[in-house]
């Protein structure tokens, strides 16, 4: 009412519509049906601005605009008829500009400002949750962690690499430490750990990072799996690791802000000569300016609250190296070995088949199967580490070449058992004998040691060291010794030729 009035004073005043429109900020088309509509009600422009009484501007008001029973316009109540639909198309992620495009096709034609009025009083679209501020944790107690772009480091090669920082915040003082790096894996996280820790000179008591892969396998809010090495880093460095929840950033507003303070007061314009230049000069920023400029909130130094209040409730800094593990779950093949990193380790009892969970470091690997620790292989490069007493009895002496073990083997049934499996086994490559001695040894099975003794007895006066004619003695019954291996004075051999055939023929 107050803006129509100065409308239509400006007019008694002798005004033109168009410098009207100026000075009240009106569109020059309002002031006209304004100006017409006063006229109609008796306004005239000689008699002054005591005309411009509340009742008379109420009749004013009400001839220009248009009659709203609800007190809602005529597009209001066109888009509240397709409140349903708008709805679900919020719920399928639409922006409103393209709902207002869809409108537009079913031919409902409205103003994009009135549909965004609509959107936000009645369906609640673009309204902020409403945030409450934690109270701050005891000094030492938390440190918030997150990974943010820096921007790019050009390499040896010219060529430009995203540099990501890795950056804690204190909770409590507000001191920061960014730990540049080129990747977000388990061992440069991990290492920009022991950087930070090194940086606040001691360990916080819990650590609350973002969800990232690093460090959460998977997201829950309330029951988030870990990864495992981490987890075991973790444990020896003795902090909890509580993780934000998946995209709720304000779990961890304390270290939020401090990404893109670190990538516009500390990373651009800045040319560095490498990472290792880049994370020197890091510290040194975090120690000088992050940590000595008046703190928004606080209104005080980070550092010099973190040196009063925090350093001297920190845990003390790991005085070991601490050897990152790997974690894997591989299958028990046939051969009774797991394959990690390219080489084989022996798997005690009957688990061919089975997934185990092994934990690798750089000198041990360890085999878990439910849980329980079941063996301990050192470390070999590629290759294969066999524990005889993984393997089953009766394989133990092939697997592992073991030719005395095998010849002990055979002497038990018999000492010319174990003559004939030493004849057997004497000869350049041993080992590729071995599997005529366990011949030997089935026909222990077959027949009975004794006939199997006597067999070999006769062979080895005959000199003849061949597992198939024992089989052939056995299987037909023979009693009497085979034909010596080189035949006697006298006697003739079933290949031997008459003298005569060998006589040569004289030409006459």
């Amino acid at each position: 009412m107050i803006e129509i009035r100065e409308m239509l004073r400006l007019w008694l005043e002798g005004r033109g519509l168009r410098e009207v429109a100026r000075l009240s900020g009106t569109d020059r088309k309002t002031v006209r049906r304004y100006v017409e509509r006063a006229q109609s009600c008796g306004v005239d422009r000689e008699g002054g601005a005591g005309q411009l009484t509340d009742e008379l501007l109420t009749a004013v008001i009400a001839g220009v605009r248009r009659k709203r029973p609800n007190g809602k316009s005529q597009a209001w109540e066109t888009i509240a008829a397709q409140s349903g639909q708008i709805t679900a198309w919020l719920d399928q992620g639409l922006t409103l500009t393209k709902i207002h495009i869809l409108l537009g096709r079913r031919g409902v034609v409205v103003s994009y400002r009135t549909l965004n009025r609509y959107a936000r009083t009645e369906l609640g679209f673009g309204k902020r949750r409403v945030t409450v501020r934690v109270a701050d944790c005891e000094p030492g107690s938390e440190v918030q962690v997150d990974f943010g772009r820096l921007g790019l480091l050009t390499d040896a090669e010219g060529r430009g690499r995203v540099v990501k920082g890795l950056i804690f915040t204190a909770v409590y003082s507000r001191h920061m430490f960014v730990y540049p790096t080129h990747r977000e894996t388990l061992g440069e996280v991990i290492a920009g750990f022991e950087a930070a820790w090194t940086f606040f000179g001691g360990v916080f008591a819990v650590v609350i990072p973002d969800n990232m892969k690093a460090i959460v396998d998977r997201a829950n809010a309330t029951e988030p799996r870990l990864n495992d090495s981490f987890r075991e880093y973790a444990e020896s460095r003795g902090f909890v690791v509580d993780p934000a929840r998946i995209r709720s950033p304000q779990d961890k507003p304390r270290v939020e802000r401090c990404v893109p303070y670190a990538r516009s007061n500390f990373f651009a314009g800045e040319q560095f000569r490498d990472l290792d230049d880049c994370r020197e000069r890091a510290a040194r920023w975090c120690r000088e300016v992050a940590g000595m400029r008046v703190h928004g909130t606080t209104r005080l130094h980070p550092a010099e609250v973190f040196a009063t209040d925090e350093h001297p409730k920190l845990k003390p800094l790991p005085d070991t190296e601490f050897d990152i593990p790997a974690w894997a779950h591989p299958k028990v093949a046939p051969d009774r070995h797991v394959q990690l990193n390219r080489a084989l380790y022996s798997v005690p009892g009957d688990l061919v088949g089975q997934r185990l969970t092994a934990r690798v470091d750089t000198r041990t690997v360890k085999l878990y199967w439910r849980g329980e620790l079941i063996k301990v292989h050192p470390v070999v490069e590629p290759g294969r580490d066999t524990d005889p007493a993984d393997l089953p009895a009766e394989l133990t002496a092939y697997a592992t070449r073991d030719l005395e073990a095998l010849q002990r083997k055979a002497s038990v049934h018999g000492p010319h058992i174990g003559a004939y499996a030493a004849a057997v086994l004497e000869h350049p490559l041993p080992w590729t004998k071995m599997r005529q001695v366990y011949r030997l040894l089935g026909l222990i099975r077959r027949h009975n040691a004794e006939a199997v003794d006597e067999a070999c007895r006769r062979a080895l006066e005959a000199e003849a060291v061949n597992v198939g004619l024992i089989d052939r003695m056995l299987t037909r019954g023979l009693t009497e010794a085979p034909p010596a291996t080189t035949p006697q004075p006298g006697t003739a051999s079933r290949f031997v030729r008459d003298t005569g055939d060998f006589a040569v023929r004289r030409s006459s």
